[in-house]
């Protein structure tokens, strides 16, 4: 595969079809404020995918309500936030060939999993849907994704460049650039969200063609 040794992967948007889920439970926290609030609430959501929501949930209640969140506070947001998506992420559909591509390529390559969902949600949502077998390891928040992927890159002493983490957001973006990993775009095509340099596919169905064509 051209030199690629290891993928990593975002988890909503890339390969579970979950992305409008927790838009719309970030809809349904700050409409009790009103539509108005929970339209900037889903603004800043959109423009911040990828980042951790209990650092969404402190930034949007003090910019827009003047509250200053405790920690017990942002947990108890934390866990009515999952109570509101978990079981529809286990019963999203998959991005189209995720799937296939992770059954035919787990035996050959290393797959990781390195998303803003706080971490022991993530692997339960995995295990539930029975996709644990396709990875090395699976990552969650609080941890940043640069932090994470620098830390696998470490660990099982991979080098960069041969490392190629496929996001559909800035921050996922941000990840690959901070640990020096190659980086792929889910998104639609003529996409603005990243430098135009960026190689962008629409899905997974041709991801292993991409890996094929030794793009970068």
């Amino acid at each position: 595969m051209h030199g690629t040794e290891a993928l990593v992967f975002d988890f909503d948007g890339v390969l579970v079809e979950s992305t409008d889920v927790k838009t719309q439970a970030f809809a349904t926290i700050y409409r009790e404020y009103g539509a108005d609030i929970a339209s900037k609430a889903v603004e800043y959501h959109l423009a911040y995918a990828g980042v951790s929501r209990l650092i969404k949930f402190r930034h949007l209640h003090k910019v827009l309500l003047g509250i200053i969140l405790s920690d017990e506070e942002t947990a108890e947001l934390g866990e009515r936030f999952s109570s509101l998506v978990t079981d529809a992420v286990i019963a999203a559909p998959w991005v189209a060939g995720a799937r296939e591509f992770l059954e035919s390529h787990y035996r050959l390559l290393p797959l990781f999993v390195v998303s803003g969902t706080p971490d022991e949600e993530l692997k339960a949502i995995i295990a539930r849907r029975g996709m644990q077998g396709y990875f090395r390891s699976v990552h969650g928040s609080p941890a940043t994704k640069g932090e994470i992927i620098s830390g696998i890159l470490q660990r099982h002493q991979f080098e960069p460049r041969r490392v190629l983490m496929i996001g559909d957001s800035a921050t996922d973006y941000q990840g690959a650039l901070e640990a020096g990993v190659r980086f792929l775009a889910l998104a639609p095509a003529g996409s603005k969200l990243f430098p135009d340099a960026t190689s962008i596919l629409p899905d997974l169905t041709r991801l292993k063609a991409f890996l094929s064509e030794g793009a970068s």
